[in-house]
């Protein structure tokens, strides 16, 4: 075991992946240093989301190589749990809902410190009235924003290790984009590493260092800037010109895998 107090928070090496007899993820290299946002920029469909199933350990993502370390643990076979257990959270795409269970009650379940300030504090940080939105449902009464909101929240009163965040701004309108980018902002001065996953490279303005994915490898790192330049000159542009990709279709595939991360 590495020593965690000297190991980077997040080491991934050789990542593969095979589903189908296809590589969905191939020779994945990733380290996250400390503290910081880290974006993880790419086309729909180049492997993204299956890196952030594979790094929270679901069992159809379970890597065929390579290796995940994490806070200095190798997690590469751990259970969701374990990996929980260590700090380690994903916000899904598609947020889950909750039949029943109220707000204020989702928003405590995770929480290190679960009291109604912290769970007011979390709203107001996803631009949401405690007083509107305490006392409803986490069910199909709230709209896909407004889950997608909610889900940012509990990430914000659990206060993991690692949040890896999934598409966060996926249904959520554009004049709320910037709430979101401020939210992740405060993680990191709350202990909070995010990995942010997106395929808009705006969404790097909220990010310290970034990476760039295509066809299941992580092809490039830098700084956002040069990130957000190779993205829009080479990526965009290719996907303009040949349309839709062979790949697509492995990477779009809807994942209904809504364990219950709070298990733990």
């Amino acid at each position: 075991m590495a020593d965690p107090g000297n190991a980077p928070l997040l080491r991934v090496e050789h990542l593969g992946l095979k589903r189908g007899g296809r590589d969905i993820l191939f020779h994945c290299d990733l380290t996250l240093e400390g503290i910081q946002v880290h974006g993880l920029l790419g086309l729909n469909g180049s492997g993204k989301s299956s890196l952030a199933y594979a790094l929270m350990g679901c069992a159809e993502y379970l890597p065929d190589e390579g290796q995940i370390w994490f806070a200095g643990h190798d997690i590469t076979h751990a259970s969701i749990t374990e990996r929980a257990q260590l700090g380690l959270t994903l916000a899904w795409q598609e947020p889950a809902r909750f039949e029943g269970l109220t707000v204020a009650d989702f928003l405590s379940l995770g929480a290190k410190t679960p009291d109604r300030d912290v769970v007011r504090t979390a709203l107001e940080a996803v631009a949401l009235a405690p007083a509107a939105y305490l006392h409803r449902k986490v069910d199909q009464a709230l709209s896909g924003g407004e889950r997608k909101r909610i889900e940012l929240a509990s990430v914000f009163t659990m206060r993991p290790k690692l949040a890896i965040l999934d598409e966060p701004d996926s249904g959520v309108d554009t004049l709320t984009i910037g709430d979101v980018e401020a939210l992740i902002r405060q993680m990191p001065g709350r202990g909070t590493a995010v990995l942010l996953i997106t395929h808009r490279d705006e969404m790097l303005r909220a990010v310290d260092s970034a990476s760039l994915m295509c066809q299941g490898s992580i092809v490039f790192h830098g700084d956002p800037v040069e990130v957000r330049q190779f993205y829009g000159s080479r990526c965009q542009v290719h996907s303009q010109t040949l349309g839709r990709q062979p790949w697509d279709s492995v990477g779009n595939e809807l994942v209904t895998l809504q364990s219950d991360r709070r298990q733990t």
